[in-house]
């Protein structure tokens, strides 16, 4: 059993022994560059310094001034333009269709006589075939689904439909 020990004891200084020994030894290492960053307010120098280069190549001059005027000498007129001609006035256009004053919003029938039921900004009409409507239109005609209103001026016709 003490046999048993040493021979562990041995092995396990020999393996100890093995790994301080690989530690210990540098292998062919190459050591890493150091690198110095120059500061940033270096960097801003130099960018400030390729900036006041660049702006005092564009102060100098790359063509030679021409002397060649008078000073004391108008310059000579240019001729007048031409008269700008006004385009004939354009015939007027024609007269938008005049808005109904009112709409049409639903039609009720009663024993086959139908009423239509008209409403205007102000108030809200029900009238029937021939009635006059605002003292300008004559109900000349209603159907299941439109009226027709007939101007007492000029007779023409308006027509309403339900939407």
């Amino acid at each position: 059993m003490i046999t048993k020990r040493t021979v562990l004891f041995v092995l396990v200084l020999g393996a100890l022994a093995a790994w301080l020994a690989a530690a210990s030894t540098s292998g062919v290492r190459q050591p890493r560059p150091f690198v110095s960053m120059p500061p940033a307010i270096d960097l801003r120098g130099a960018a400030l310094a390729a900036e006041i280069e660049r702006l005092h190549e564009r102060l100098r001059p790359t063509a030679t001034p021409e002397h060649n005027r008078n000073l004391f000498q108008f310059a000579a007129r240019a001729a007048a333009p031409p008269p700008i001609v006004a385009p004939p006035p354009a015939a007027p256009p024609p007269p938008r269709p005049v808005e109904p004053p009112f709409k049409l919003i639903g039609i009720a029938e009663d024993s086959g006589h139908r009423t239509a039921i008209l409403s205007s900004p102000a108030q809200l009409l029900m009238v029937k075939d021939g009635e006059l409507v605002a003292s300008k239109y004559r109900v000349t005609g209603i159907s299941a689904d439109a009226i027709e209103l007939s101007d007492t001026a000029d007779g023409s016709v308006l027509r309403l439909a339900l939407k």
